[in-house]
């Protein structure tokens, strides 16, 4: 069997463990049913998430002209602080803006390599965490909009990490944490504007990914230096695919490429 089709993130359904589908235009693949089985993954061209012209990809799945041009991509998308639309100011395109800032977000901690605190617009509750391949998660306040989510970060960073070890995250050399503990810790440190919506009394989310079998050393695919690939599936977690070999693939930071995916019928 063959599929075709751009990559884009895979979609996640939580559950006992998470189900992944990796989703084309005219097809989807439960991911979760190919484990244990032999994959090939082939470059065939690139395709913009934007434009659809098969310019060479430069981030978040856009070619260059695209991502210094649309909204999806501007400055505040990974650095929320920087939003704008509560000022009624455009960056790109005030529309957009207003659309995605102006929307509850929640400022959280995860432990996926280590505790660490994000934003995240409160419908991609639990995605996110998925994405980031944590096994415990809390929310730590709620706002009205993407800018006092920003700010609450910026602050707290200053007191525990802001950014995933991918490949202790993949070998799964974690250790749970107490992360009630670490909300009441960071409470004192949240901005006066955020405090009112500062959230007391929840409880951790654990999330469970579909692994049989951890990699103890990680080679990573990179389709442009190599593009044809087979292996067989051993897991996934966060956006990564997990092979036998130890090979690792980042499906998300390969969006924008359109692959052939080979599997035995």
């Amino acid at each position: 069997m063959q599929y075709e089709g751009v990559l884009t993130k895979m979609q996640t359904e939580n559950g006992s463990p998470i189900q992944y589908y990796l989703v084309f235009e005219t097809d989807f693949l439960n991911m979760n049913q190919l484990l244990n089985k032999p994959i090939g993954i082939t470059f065939l061209k690139h395709q913009c998430l934007n434009c659809s012209l098969d310019k060479k990809i430069y981030r978040q799945g856009f070619c260059y002209d695209c991502f210094y041009e649309i909204p999806q991509a501007a400055d505040w998308i990974m650095r929320p602080e920087l939003s704008t639309a509560h000022l009624d100011k455009e960056d790109r395109d005030l529309d957009y803006e207003k659309k995605v800032q102006l929307q509850p977000h929640v400022v959280y901690l995860a432990n996926s390599s280590n505790v660490k605190v994000g934003v995240t617009r409160k419908s991609q509750v639990p995605t996110r965490w998925i994405d980031q391949g944590a096994h415990e998660a809390i929310e730590i306040v709620e706002v009205p909009n993407r800018y006092l989510a920003g700010i609450t970060e910026v602050a707290l960073k200053d007191h525990v990490g802001d950014k995933t070890n991918w490949r202790t995250m993949l070998k799964n050399e974690v250790e749970d944490a107490d992360l009630i503990a670490w909300r009441d810790k960071l409470k004192p440190f949240i901005p006066e504007e955020a405090m009112p919506y500062f959230i007391e009394n929840n409880s951790e989310t654990h999330l469970e990914f579909p692994v049989v079998q951890y990699p103890n050393k990680l080679k990573s695919l990179n389709l442009d230096k190599t593009p044809h690939y087979e292996g067989v599936l051993k897991g996934i977690k966060g956006q990564y695919l997990i092979f036998e070999d130890n090979v690792v693939f980042n499906v998300r930071s390969n969006e924008g490429y359109v692959v052939a995916i080979s599997i035995p019928s």
